[in-house]
């Protein structure tokens, strides 16, 4: 057998007792022949697999073999239990005569620890806007965990002008196929595969991993159902996420705690969509009860979306309908929680953003019970935004920027600081990095550190 490891390793989902970890076998990842998705002939392979304590394996603590199916795309998810907390770990796959790349993990604290965490959030790396080179710096960063909120891939045809051609399947995506191959098109890349090989990741999804701008069940018909369910298989044999499929539906929020500093809140803002709800009722339970009764300093919403309220000058002063302005009364009943440390992080319009979560956001005067940190793209194009006129119209707003890059944050038991961590250029590889902002939160609004926005 050829290579098979060309769409790289990753661990994901980390617990105090254990993680996942992933691989997809793909001898030619960018083969178009439906019945063999990666060029894999249409038979289960025995992959095996290590965990140990140290990058050079002379202290192996789990190992092991498992059947990588046709069904799965050759797909492989590992559930290693039995470890440390707060454990750093490195693991590698074997099949056939070919080895893995070597990957770290790290295991989630123990719930009595008050050590600080340190994470990454990431979103909106559409391949042919331009190079990854932000992963390789966030890889060099070393978190403990890397948050992604969603556009993972985008659906769409090829855009119109490109840094870098998707390759035999330009068009939009429809099929279980097209999705793969898709997938296979952005995880050939050497700077993606470099930041799932240095942290674990726990993913969400936005629209593009589907459709644009979709809800819940779209327009009904059993042509979209069909397309969405081959969606979400093809996002499970491309993530390192602990539940498989089941009957077109892929169970997304969920929740990964980090001793006594940090509950993150992972959640769903498109499967369970309607015309009135964004969660749906039983997530919104969920959600509630947790901000209630967690125990942590920080309450964390992942999430992909634009959560405060912004009017947008450039579109006659109108609010923005797929985001959560688009369901205020379900953003107000979780905002009227008034949970303590609460922080949301976002993604989606491929800007920097950071702001102030109001008790009314009509009345700036009224109580800040919470913050927002919207991450910019890792390399989707940034539409063009009035930057200073959106800060001028909403005044819980205090933060914008235009470059894109990502989200280096540590969360500990006194304040949860944000850099906003930029690259100047995507048309080329080896742009460098830079913070352009930095923020801290102490659980009552924002205080602004070196910033250099533009």
């Amino acid at each position: 057998m050829a290579n098979p490891f060309t769409l790289g390793i990753a661990s994901g989902e980390p617990l105090p007792d254990g993680v996942m970890l992933w691989t997809r076998l793909a001898v030619d990842p960018l083969n178009t022949d439906p019945k063999r998705p990666g060029g894999m002939a249409p038979r289960a392979v025995e992959v095996s697999w290590q965990l140990a304590e140290d990058e050079r394996f002379t202290r192996v603590v789990r190992q092991g073999a498992i059947q990588a199916l046709p069904v799965w795309a050759h797909s492989v998810h590992v559930r290693v239990t039995g470890l440390r907390p707060g454990t750093d770990y490195f693991y590698r796959f074997r099949t056939g005569g070919g080895q893995s790349a070597v990957g770290r993990t790290r295991t989630a604290d123990d719930p009595v620890s008050s050590r600080p965490v340190r994470f990454a959030v990431a979103s909106c790396q559409r391949y042919e806007h331009g190079f990854y080179t932000a992963y390789r710096h966030l890889a060099d960063e070393r978190p403990d965990v890397v948050f992604h909120v969603g556009d993972y891939i985008y659906e769409s045809r090829q855009a119109a002008t490109v840094v870098r051609p998707l390759g035999p399947l330009p068009g939009e995506t429809s099929r279980l196929h097209e999705y793969r191959q898709r997938y296979a098109r952005y995880k050939t890349d050497p700077d993606l595969q470099a930041a799932h090989a240095a942290a674990p990741w726990v993913t969400t999804w936005d629209d593009h991993e589907v459709l644009d701008n979709y809800r819940g069940k779209g327009d009904g018909s059993a042509a979209f159902l069909r397309r969405r369910g081959a969606a979400y298989q093809a996002f499970y044999e491309n993530h390192p996420i602990r539940v498989r499929p089941d009957d077109g539906n892929l169970q997304m929020y969920r929740r990964r705690t980090y001793g006594t500093v940090a509950d993150f809140m992972v959640l769903d803002v498109r499967q369970h969509r309607n015309r009135v709800t964004m969660l749906g009722a039983a997530q919104e339970q969920w959600l509630v009860s947790r901000l209630v009764t967690s125990p942590v300093r920080w309450r964390v919403l992942v999430q992909p979306l634009f959560f405060a309220r912004r009017v947008v000058p450039e579109d006659g002063g109108e609010l923005r309908l797929d985001s959560w302005d688009g369901h205020p009364q379900q953003r107000a009943r979780i905002l009227a929680v008034r949970a303590p440390g609460l922080v949301v992080f976002s993604g989606d319009v491929h800007n920097a953003w950071a702001g102030e979560l109001k008790a009314d956001f009509l009345d700036p005067a009224s109580a800040t019970v919470g913050v927002e940190f919207v991450g910019s793209s890792i390399s989707s194009r940034p539409p063009p935004t009035d930057g200073p006129g959106v800060l001028a119209r909403n005044p819980h707003l205090k933060f914008f920027d235009d470059r894109r890059g990502y989200l280096s944050c540590t969360a500990s038991a006194e304040e949860l600081r944000v850099a906003f961590r930029a690259v100047g250029f995507v048309h080329k590889a080896g742009a460098p990095v830079q913070t352009v902002a930095e923020f801290v939160t102490e659980g009552s609004g924002l205080t602004s550190e070196n910033t250099s926005s533009k």
